[in-house]
């Protein structure tokens, strides 16, 4: 007969809040929240009845394993847990496959959450054949906090089934591998190339400083402070200890109506004033002593507060007053909502398994049948005493109401010895903890800078060296004339040149012929103002200002020579410039066509005629210039290099400026 394995008390209790947190049918995860999964390698190849076994001697195995871990820690809101799951009790997953699950709400305390962290951490090194995810409402947070060592490529959008814990180090499935990982490829990639997905040593320094000071530092942020409060109060945490969380968490998120309670006082103030009020020494976490602290809440007409002028006195009874207040509402709201417990008693998981079919074909007094029955009281009684907190803390008005049933008095608390509070100066002194971890943060992005910044340089370095000599081999001078041609001929209108692509764009509306005109107009009354100041040299006239004559006494018959005016006034204009360059240096700066030497071009010089310009090389003395220019920069940013970096060029490197 094939071995049988006892159903775990989630699959069971078909109201388990353990079963409640990963079906959620939003996307949205709840705030404060850390989610975490444990996938066992067999589960890849086990299935039925061998994979069950498997996962609930592995659910035991760490159940024994973290508890010297968390028995003495009070959580903020929930303790650390697990549960197993299955496809029909886990959203978490994209696949039927079974595994481990669990939750932690952590509220305001972080260090209950980077606590967690630290045990899944000692889970996969001392269970290394399986792989753990771990993630919060900021996704996988464990990246966030090695930012400054992750691969560029990794981000939120390409780090889904990426990020597992396994063998004690983080890992990373590589993209290169798995371009789009699921759950199960990245799981099996673990099993059998774990090695490849390791991250690098500075991604596990980064997480694992963070992690370093555990589990010291969790007990740590324990703190332990003398109240005063009544005995019922101190009746219910002298059994249960963790219920001052619940307490504390009544008395920070209450509201209207939860005050309503606290005025009345109808459970834990059965005899009002007259209630004598007891010292007792409670143990929190540091954010749980804030917010008590940090709160100022008046006391209610009910409540028996000494006097002021004893200050210390007044001051645990202050305490404790806000102590005692949050447990009526926490319990009074709890009882409203009909809480009555949703722990499994021993007989009902017996008759659930019977339910489904553990005993099946087995007499009750069968060799077989016992050794299953073994198993199974084996197993509840281990996983019921590691989620006996959880299930109380999730439901407990039925745990209240069983200790307050008990006798007690207030002599249980008189006569014994309470210690003296912890120092409470980390509450007012933590400036000095927040500037040393920014000190932290501010040197890792430093060093991250300059170790890009040094990346970088390296790298223009190697690409310089080894692309000058081709850029300079390859590079045609040619293209740079083409491509001022083609920069010339695209469309231009006021707003700079355009590359023509259908757009409709608004022109400049320009009257052509009446700015032609002007300018004739303008140049025309211009030269007869030269031709008359020009009295010395007794010529008469250049020929500039007899073509400009001509143009003013043609213009009076425009109507008719239109066209003979317009060629008049190009030719004109073209003798005027002429003119005005042939005394200048303007013709000496540029590079002629075939240009000869200086001696024949003197003795030619002669032959020609003074108004004649030897045809200049327009494509030669457009890059010649250019050339200089961009060499004038010296490597700064400037008018050459921004003009053809619009054409699409990019010059080579000089490698000597000597030439």
């Amino acid at each position: 007969m094939a071995k049988r394995s006892p159903f775990s008390l989630t699959e069971l209790n078909s109201e388990s809040s353990s079963s409640d947190f990963f079906s959620q049918t939003s996307s949205r995860l709840p705030d404060d929240t850390v989610f975490f999964s444990i996938f066992p390698d067999s589960s890849l190849s086990a299935a039925g009845s061998e994979a069950s076994a498997a996962l609930q001697s592995l659910h035991l195995e760490i159940i024994d394993f973290v508890s010297p871990f968390t028995s003495p820690y009070i959580w903020q809101h929930e303790p650390f847990s697990l549960s197993i799951a299955h496809s029909s009790s886990c959203a978490c997953t994209d696949t039927a496959m079974p595994h481990l699950h669990g939750k932690l709400k952590y509220g305001d305390n972080l260090e209950d959450e980077w606590f967690a962290v630290f045990l899944l951490f000692r889970i996969s090194a001392a269970f290394p054949s399986n792989s753990i995810r771990v993630w919060d409402t900021d996704g996988e947070f464990l990246l966030i906090e090695a930012a400054f060592h992750l691969p560029r490529w990794l981000n939120p959008e390409t780090s889904l089934n990426r990020v597992f814990i396994r063998g004690g180090d983080l890992h990373i499935v590589p993209r290169s591998r798995i371009p789009d990982p699921s759950l199960v490829a990245s799981l099996r990639f673990l099993v059998e190339r774990s090695h490849e997905a390791r991250a690098s040593d500075s991604v596990q320094s980064a997480l694992k400083s963070r992690i370093s000071d555990y589990p010291e530092r969790a007990w740590r942020n324990m703190h332990r402070v003398r109240v005063r409060v009544p005995t019922s109060v101190a009746q219910v945490l002298k059994h249960e200890p963790f219920l001052i969380s619940l307490a504390v968490e009544g008395f920070y998120d209450r509201d209207v109506d939860s005050m309503k309670h606290a005025a009345k006082m109808e459970k834990f103030l059965s005899k009002g004033r007259e209630q004598e009020l007891v010292l007792v020494l409670v143990k929190m976490s540091r954010a749980m002593y804030a917010q008590l602290v940090q709160q100022k809440f008046q006391a209610p007409n009910c409540y028996p507060m000494p006097s002021i002028s004893d200050r210390e006195a007044y001051t645990e009874a202050e305490l404790g007053m806000k102590i005692a207040c949050g447990m009526e509402m926490m319990y009074q709201e709890r009882k409203k909502d009909g809480e009555d417990g949703k722990g499994i008693s021993w007989s009902k998981y017996k008759d659930n398994l019977e339910k489904k079919g553990y005993f099946e074909g087995l007499l009750s007094g069968s060799k077989e049948y016992k050794r299953l029955m073994e198993n199974a009281e084996e197993y509840y009684h281990k996983s019921s005493s590691f989620s006996r907190t959880r299930d109380i803390m999730s439901a407990p008005v039925r745990r209240i109401d069983e200790i307050l049933g008990l006798p007690y008095s207030e002599d249980d608390f008189k006569g014994q010895e309470v210690a003296v509070s912890d120092n409470d100066s980390w509450l007012y002194d933590g400036e000095d903890e927040l500037n040393s971890v920014l000190q932290e943060r501010q040197k890792e992005m430093e060093f991250y800078n300059s170790e890009k910044e040094r990346k970088q340089k390296a790298k223009g370095k190697q690409e310089a060296g080894s692309s000058s000599d081709a850029n300079m081999n390859s590079f045609d001078l040619g293209d740079i004339s083409k491509s001022m041609q083609q920069f010339m001929q695209k469309v231009s209108s006021y707003k700079g040149a355009e590359v023509p692509e259908n757009r409709d764009f608004k022109e400049v509306d320009l009257d052509v012929d009446r700015f032609m005109k002007d300018i004739e107009s303008m140049l025309g009354s211009q030269g007869q103002r030269e031709q008359a100041d020009d009295d010395s040299d007794g010529s008469e006239g250049s020929s500039m200002d007899m073509d400009f004559d001509d143009i003013e006494d043609d213009s009076e018959g425009e109507e008719s020579n239109e066209e003979e005016a317009k060629e008049s006034f190009m030719e004109t204009y073209s003798g005027a410039m002429n003119e005005e360059l042939k005394n200048s240096t303007l013709e000496k700066s540029f590079e002629h066509v075939n240009q000869p030497s200086s001696k024949q071009n003197e003795e030619s010089s002669k032959g020609l005629d003074e108004e004649e310009f030897t045809p200049i090389d327009a494509d030669f003395n457009l890059v010649k210039n250019l050339l200089e220019s961009y060499a004038s920069q010296q490597g700064l940013p400037g008018p050459a290099s921004n003009l053809l970096g619009l054409m699409g060029l990019q010059l080579p490197k000089d490698s000597n400026d000597k030439e």
